[in-house]
């Protein structure tokens, strides 16, 4: 089945897609923390900078995709 499969496809590269902006929000906020305790005092313009990031990425989180096919259950029928 051809849709099938470019279903499963697509909802994996969702997935990876989804996962690899995890990890560039979280070092997007790793690096702004840094930046924001490196250099001894705390300015407004880095806290606010700090929290835009940690707020895009909640909001990322939210957009999970939908929950993706697995390679055993194509239709509702299970395979082994």
């Amino acid at each position: 089945m051809q849709t099938s499969e470019s279903s499963i496809l697509i909802a994996s590269l969702k997935n990876g897609i989804w996962l690899f902006g995890i990890a560039s929000w979280l070092f997007g906020i790793t690096d702004r923390s840094i930046a924001l305790f490196s250099d001894g005092y705390l300015s407004a313009l880095n806290i606010i900078q700090l929290f835009t990031a940690a707020f895009f990425f909640m909001s990322w989180l939210y957009l999970k995709p939908e929950q993706n096919l697995s390679n055993s259950s194509i239709n509702g029928k299970q395979f082994p």
